[in-house]
C-alpha cells in the first residue's frame, strides 16, 4: 500500500508481480466494482513468462484531474517513466484520461482498453454524478449490480460474475460513491492528444454494459488500433476468457520486444514467443474447424 498524496486517506493498493529489473510494466486499472485482485488470472500467467505486470486498486478520487495527478505521482514514486496501461471499463477510460493529461511528456507507452468508453455521456447519468457521494453503500452496489448480466451463463461466467460480486462487496461507500462519480461525471476522451499511442480495443459480442454505439464510437476514435474481439466474455472476460485475453495482450505487447519499452524480461523472449505462436496457431486451427 502507497500514500503518494498529502492526504493520507488517499491509499493506493497494489500487486506489483515479474522481475523488477524492467521498467516499462504493464499496469491493469480494475472496473468500478473492481478490486486490484480481479487480475489474478493475469498477474499468474505473464509473470510466468517473465512479464513484470502491476494491478492497482485507486483510492477515493472525485474527479478525473485529481486521479490523473495521484496517478502520475504513484509513477514517479514507483520509479516509472513510461507505462503501458490495461484498463476495464471506467480503467479503459481513466487510462485514456491519464494518457491525454500526461501528452506533453508522455507517460504513456500503449494502451489496451477492455470493454472501454471514450464519452461518459453514455450511461446517462452525468445529473446524478454528483449525488453519488450522499447515497448509502446499498444504494451504489444496486447501481452497480444492475449492469451485471442475468441470465442464463456458462460456469466461467457465473464464476467471475460471483468473484466481482464478492469484490464489490469489500468496497465502502465512499470508494464505490467516488468511482460511479468518475465514471459518469460529463467528460470525454479528446482524441487528438493521445493520436501516437499504439491501441488494442478489446470487446465481446455478447451481453456487456456497452451500447453497440459506444463501442462504435471507440473504433472512429482510434481508427488505426488493433481489435481484440472475444465471442463471448461479458463484462469481465479477463476473468472467465483469461487464456485469450492473455495472449491478445502478449500479442500487443509483442511490438515492443527489444525496445526499451519492453515489458518482458529479454532472456525469456524466445521462448515466450514460440509459446505465443504455438497457442495462435493452435487458436486459429481450432476456430476453423469450428
Amino acid at each position: 500500500q502507497i500514500i503518494v498524496d498529502d492526504d493520507d486517506s488517499k491509499v493506493w493498493s497494489l500487486y506489483d508481480a515479474g522481475p523488477r529489473s524492467i521498467r516499462c510494466p504493464l499496469i491493469f486499472l480494475p472496473p468500478v466494482s473492481g478490486t486490484a485482485d480481479v487480475f489474478f488470472q493475469q498477474i499468474l500467467a505473464l509473470t510466468g513468462w517473465g512479464y513484470r505486470v502491476i494491478a492497482l486498486q485507486y483510492p477515493v478520487y472525485w474527479d478525473h484531474l485529481e486521479f490523473c495527478d495521484g496517478f502520475r505521482k504513484l509513477l514517479d514514486h514507483l520509479q516509472l517513466d513510461k507505462v503501458h496501461l490495461f484498463g476495464a471499463s471506467l480503467g479503459g477510460f481513466l487510462a485514456q484520461k491519464f494518457a491525454e493529461y500526461t501528452h506533453k511528456s508522455p507517460r504513456v507507452q500503449s494502451l489496451i482498453l477492455c470493454n472501454a468508453f471514450s464519452d461518459t455521456s453514455i450511461f446517462n447519468q452525468t445529473w446524478t454524478a454528483n449525488s453519488f457521494w450522499l447515497m448509502p453503500a446499498f444504494m451504489l452496489k444496486k447501481i452497480v449490480l444492475g449492469n451485471f448480466a442475468s441470465g442464463p451463463l456458462d460456469p466461467e461466467m457465473a464464476d467471475g460474475i460471483d468473484f466481482m460480486v464478492d469484490r464489490l462487496e469489500s468496497l465502502g461507500q465512499s470508494e464505490l460513491a467516488s468511482r460511479l462519480t468518475l465514471n459518469c461525471q460529463n467528460s470525454y476522451v479528446e482524441p487528438h492528444k493521445i493520436r501516437d499511442i499504439p491501441v488494442t480495443i478489446m470487446d465481446v459480442f455478447d451481453q456487456s454494459a456497452l451500447s453497440t454505439e459506444a463501442k462504435e464510437e471507440m473504433y472512429k476514435l482510434y481508427p488505426n488500433a488493433r481489435r481484440a474481439h472475444l465471442k463471448t466474455g461479458g463484462n469481465f472476460p479477463y476473468l472467465c476468457r483469461s487464456a485469450e485475453v492473455n495472449l491478445y495482450i502478449q500479442i500487443h505487447l509483442l511490438q515492443f520486444h527489444g525496445t526499451r519499452y519492453a515489458a518482458i524480461d529479454p532472456s525469456m523472449v524466445s521462448a515466450e514467443e514460440l509459446e505465443v505462436q504455438k497457442i495462435s496457431l493452435h487458436t486459429s486451427s481450432e476456430q476453423e474447424e469450428q
